[in-house]
């Protein structure tokens, strides 16, 4: 059976119209705007995604990640998009009650390179609402670097709040 971008795009609306799925906006940060294009989806039950993606899916923990904390920023009554910058992207952008949260994730931050690339992305916003990395590892250096908090998956997840 041939994928078009149609039947892909009609299979993406049934999975989300039968609640497997969410569909997640993109956000212009920049521009203060929700774009049309280019939307994310994360699923609704993470043993439902794992058993479709099959048993070998190396290099696939950090989307398991990004999905829980997708699901943890919903069940605690945000709303949510995926932000845009001119290079780049924030994974999440989180908005309740009129304040808005920003949060990179990441499986490990093992290096300065990726160090710089999730606390780089945040920094590059010029706006005073919170910003935070999630990760697996407990960082060595300090909990907060630059006014952006980092915090373990298990912290996270653990959080009634931000």
């Amino acid at each position: 059976v041939e994928l078009t971008p149609l039947s892909a795009i009609n299979y993406l609306k049934a999975a989300s119209n039968a609640y497997i799925i969410n569909k997640v906006p993109r956000y212009d940060i920049h521009g203060k705007r929700l774009l049309e294009t280019n939307d994310k989806y994360y699923f609704e039950d993470l043993g439902l995604r794992n058993m479709l993606a099959g048993p070998n899916r190396t290099g696939d923990i950090e989307k398991v990640i990004e999905n829980a904390v997708y699901l943890h920023l919903k069940n605690l009554g945000y709303k949510i998009s995926v932000g845009t910058l001119p290079n780049g992207e924030i994974d999440f952008v989180a908005e309740k009650g009129g304040t808005s949260v920003y949060i990179q994730v990441a499986y490990l931050i093992a290096d300065d390179k990726t160090m710089e690339r999730e606390f780089g992305n945040l920094m590059k916003i010029q706006d005073n609402y919170p910003k935070y990395v999630i990760s697996m590892n407990p960082m060595s250096r300090p909990q907060n670097y630059e006014g952006i908090k980092h915090m373990t998956l298990r912290q996270f997840l653990m959080s009634d709040n931000l």
